[in-house]
């Protein structure tokens, strides 16, 4: 089953400051996690956050692109099968999840 994929508007923007290079690696990690957004300990591709560096980003996940030091962080919505995409960005010192964890304050998720 494939789950519905939205994005949030700071997360579309996220995308479109990448190079074209790294957006094409982005959609298609995200459509290949799309297929199975759920965490890895019920079989799925999502890598559970919890509390990083005092930041409380429990139920949320994380897609890794290594080789570009890119993070993904979403979170699914169950009842919906829909997948939110909260945050695309470049590793640099946890600042993608400093940003999720703002992002999902603003938004209340």
């Amino acid at each position: 089953m494939s789950w519905d994929i939205r994005y949030l508007p700071e997360a579309d923007k996220d995308l479109d400051r990448l190079s074209r290079g790294q957006q094409v690696l982005v959609k298609k990690a995200i459509r290949k996690v799309q297929d199975n957004p759920l965490p890895q300990s019920e079989g799925g591709y999502g890598k559970p956050l919890g509390h990083k560096h005092g930041l409380n980003l429990t139920n949320l996940l994380k897609i890794k692109l290594r080789g570009e030091g890119i993070r993904i962080v979403y979170k699914l919505f169950r009842t919906e099968s829909q997948m939110l995409v909260i945050v695309i960005g470049i590793r640099e010192d946890d600042v993608v999840y400093e940003i999720a964890h703002t992002r999902r304050t603003r938004h209340d998720l």
